[in-house]
């Protein structure tokens, strides 16, 4: 399992490039038709149940336009609220507001959307069975996607391909099994490996190898159960594809140990924040 930290240097630089992508090259040519400098209160305020997520990307997408803004929080990452709750108060001159709006909420958007569906996951597994994000992640945005998982009390799986050895069916059908693990082992260098099955009978044809995880995919609830049985005394078990909150109960009363789902990062719906004034 990777360990994701997001420095604060981080933070800045990435919502540095995203407010360069909204004002390069002229700027808010609309805002700058204000002439005023007036101060205005507004609050942040979120329109759904959600699990906040993003607030110092949303605080320094304020404060790289205008260091005057005060951005007081009400709500930390992590915290559960419910509708028309508010997150924050943002006080400063109404053309800096404006211009830093649209990316301060793009930003907590997408971020609590998927702290969010996390949640709901994490919720119906129960505490025996973990949530854990895979690389299907949105490209050069992992880190923040799989910090939001874990505000959502997920786990995170690999951050790259160099974290565990993964052997899957397409690794299988270029070689052999027992060779793949045989040099997964050589080079493990304290480094988990992972087999994936698809089948029971691809399941008893790697029981005995020494290996860490074996990943059940695409597999229906009857045979996962029976599966997990026939692997539990030796490894730990994991269960991937076509996971959903209709059926991800049933997935996890498998007795699996984990459970690997791709769309809480990349299809998540965003939460729907507001500026108020």
């Amino acid at each position: 399992m990777s360990k994701i930290k997001l420095s604060k240097n981080f933070v800045k630089n990435t919502v540095k490039l995203a407010l360069n992508e909204d004002l390069y090259p002229s700027g808010d040519i609309t805002s700058n038709l204000i002439k005023n400098k007036k101060n205005i209160k507004i609050k942040l305020i979120s329109n759904q149940n959600a699990i906040v997520a993003g607030i110092l990307f949303a605080k320094l997408s304020f404060s790289l336009i205008d260091n005057k803004i005060k951005f007081v929080v009400k709500k930390k990452d992590g915290s559960f609220v419910k509708k028309n709750s508010i997150i924050a108060t943002i006080q400063g001159k109404a053309q800096s507001i404006l211009i830093a709006e649209r990316v301060a909420l793009n930003f907590l958007s997408h971020i609590s959307g998927i702290a969010t569906k996390t949640n709901k996951f994490v919720k119906l597994a129960g505490k025996k069975c973990k949530i854990c994000c895979t690389r299907k992640t949105i490209p050069n945005l992992r880190v923040i996607q799989k910090y939001a998982v874990k505000l959502g009390g997920g786990f995170n799986h690999r951050f790259n391909l160099s974290d565990e050895f993964l052997i899957k069916d397409n690794h299988i059908a270029s070689s052999d099994i027992n060779k793949l693990v045989s040099r997964a082992i050589k080079y493990k260098q304290g480094k988990k490996i992972t087999v994936e099955v698809d089948n029971l009978n691809q399941l008893k044809k790697i029981m005995g190898l020494k290996f860490d995880t074996v990943l059940f995919d695409n597999m229906s609830v009857h045979n996962l159960k029976k599966g997990v049985k026939l692997a539990k005394k030796f490894y730990e078990t994991e269960a991937s594809g076509n996971i959903n909150l209709k059926n991800i109960r049933s997935v996890a009363a498998s007795g699996v140990d984990r459970i690997s789902i791709g769309s809480i990062t990349h299809s998540v719906p965003a939460i729907d924040y507001k500026l108020e004034f």
